[in-house]
């Protein structure tokens, strides 16, 4: 009897299946709303506003121009659950009243739904890039040598969007802040991301790429540990360096940076891509770095710590020629030219997520800025709406006192309007306007935002007029 060759195919979710299993995992209690904007010394309070999961389509893949909107930073916040759970965190306070909280994040049933969505989650977050970095030709060890020096990733850089936007703030303190903030995902569980590399079986490189993760380590000396060296940056500001604490205040593309190594080192399939953004981070943190180290004392002067910075100026510039001598080149030689263009494909990814990063902060601290003006928008706009000229989706929305609507964004401007009551509109880290009766402010599309009520109840409108200009 003949049978029919098997054949493979692997499974995904999809459509219904995909959204309730999201849901699922999201309704985990430690994913909650919170009521607070903060969370305070607990690693595994992560919200993810599982009442919106519900409305959001995962199944597809948004284009770069809409890879800012909610559904992704939604998606990002997802996956950093996901791949963390693969960490170990501890409350620095102790497990003391967080017992339960623990075992729930790291439970089989957890983790277990977890990876049953990370596979259509991942391809939801970064398939955009397959659009943006084609890699074609053929690559030979000349061809990238000359690829790379091309690059310059040693010699001195500009100053980014980011940088500049926080010298130019009108509160260059709390831009700087907000700006500390977004590496707190990446700098406080510096290196693990790419531990999941060294695990397995492949020659001198694997010894090679476990030096880099030594010296993130401190060498074993917890006093020197990088993220160490972060939290006493934080707290040298004023800000607090337990894990996640400033959940609300991480930007999409925050996450993004992140969770992009994350999922380089989670699926080894893309073990080359990693070795590229590896090299190509490692070398240009050292002109990163020393510019940041100079930003720091700029804005806050003598007090700030900087030696976080200031020690990889020193240390990355062993890293970023160490992952080329040997990293990259002894792996070309042992397994063929074949596998430059995956090397050279994680470099331009990390570039193109590092632009998106560079510009979505940069027009943070810009709304940030600008939000006396945007609440002056509110008169124009709302006369616009009010008179019938504008024609608008209204949701009516009354919340009671302490109602705390966690952080969130909009595909399109959005008018917020209020009836009665007093709303304290948040659009950052210590960045604020009051809204009482008949005032309200424009929200501009895909910009983090959150609100709490401050009067004993509040009776407010959301306006989606999509582009407020028009309203003009």
């Amino acid at each position: 009897m003949s049978h029919a060759p098997f054949e493979y195919k692997p499974y995904e979710l999809h459509g219904d299946e995909l959204r309730d299993a999201v849901m699922r995992y999201a309704s985990n209690p430690v994913y909650l709303d919170n009521e607070e904007w903060e969370n305070n010394d607990n690693p595994y309070r992560r919200q993810l506003r599982p009442q919106v999961l519900r409305h959001l389509d995962f199944d597809r893949i948004p284009g770069r121009d809409r890879i800012l909107e909610y559904s992704s930073l939604a998606a990002q916040r997802v996956l950093t659950s996901i791949y963390e759970a693969d960490l170990v965190f501890m409350p620095k306070s102790g497990l003391k009243g967080k017992w339960e909280d623990f075992k729930s994040y790291y439970s089989p049933g957890n983790r277990a739904l977890g990876e049953a969505i990370r596979p259509a989650l991942e391809k939801f977050a970064f398939g955009f890039l397959d659009e943006e970095v084609e890699v074609s030709g053929k690559w030979t060890k000349e061809s990238f040598a000359s690829y790379v020096e091309s690059l310059d990733p040693y010699g001195p850089g500009e100053a980014s969007r980011s940088e500049k936007a926080i010298l130019d703030s009108t509160d260059r303190e709390r831009a700087a802040r907000m700006w500390l903030i977004q590496f707190a995902p990446d700098f406080l569980s510096e290196a693990s991301p790419m531990i999941r590399n060294v695990l397995g079986h492949y020659g001198a490189p694997q010894s090679e790429w476990f030096k880099i993760i030594i010296d993130e380590y401190g060498y074993g000396v917890h006093d020197t540990k990088h993220s160490l060296l972060f939290e006493r940056t934080l707290e040298s500001v004023g800000l607090q360096s337990d894990i996640h604490r400033y959940w609300q205040y991480y930007l999409n593309s925050s996450l993004l940076m992140n969770n992009y190594f994350h999922y380089l080192g989670k699926n080894h399939e893309l073990f080359f891509r990693y070795v590229g953004a590896l090299f190509y981070t490692e070398a240009t943190l050292v002109d990163f770095c020393r510019r940041a180290d100079a930003l720091l004392t700029t804005v806050f002067g003598d007090t700030v710590d900087t030696e976080y910075f200031t020690e990889h100026v020193h240390i990355d510039q062993h890293h970023g020629r160490m992952a080329m001598d040997k990293l990259i080149l002894p792996l070309i030689e042992a397994h063929g030219e074949e596998i430059i263009p995956e090397i050279v494909r994680g470099i331009e990814e990390y570039r193109v997520v590092q632009d998106i990063a560079d510009d979505d902060f940069a027009t943070q601290i810009d709304w940030m800025d600008k939000g006396p003006e945007y609440k002056k928008l509110h008169a124009p706009v709302w006369e616009a709406i009010s008179s019938g000229r504008v024609t608008a989706p209204v949701a009516d929305i009354v919340e009671p006192y302490g109602e705390l609507s966690n952080t969130h964004s909009h595909e399109g401007d959005e008018l917020c309007h209020i009836v009665s009551g007093t709303m304290k509109f948040v659009s950052g880290f210590d960045s604020y306007e009051i809204l009482e009766a008949g005032e309200g402010t424009v929200i501009q599309r895909n910009r983090l935002h959150g609100a709490i009520i401050e009067s004993e109840e509040c009776v407010y409108q959301i306006h989606s007029v999509g582009d407020y200009k028009k309203c003009l």
